[in-house]
């Protein structure tokens, strides 16, 4: 009985750890996402003629990333 009780115990803290493992990882990846590869995709998209789709792009980040910081 001890035994189903730690093995319980040990399932609910593995659960509860691998939730924050995913939190913490989806967090590191849209760090990533705007301080690395934003930066260098966006100037190679009007560099290579793509402005007009570039530039909706950077207006909705623009947008998002204001109405994220404020709130």
């Amino acid at each position: 009985m001890f035994t189903a009780i730690c093995f319980i115990l040990f399932l609910m803290v593995f659960f509860k750890l691998l939730t924050v493992a995913f939190k913490v990882g989806w967090g590191i990846f849209k760090i990533a996402m705007f301080l690395v590869f934003f930066p260098i995709i966006v100037p190679i998209m009007i560099f290579c003629g793509l402005a007009a789709l570039a530039l909706p792009i950077i207006l909705i980040a623009g947008i998002v990333g204001f109405a994220t910081s404020v709130a």
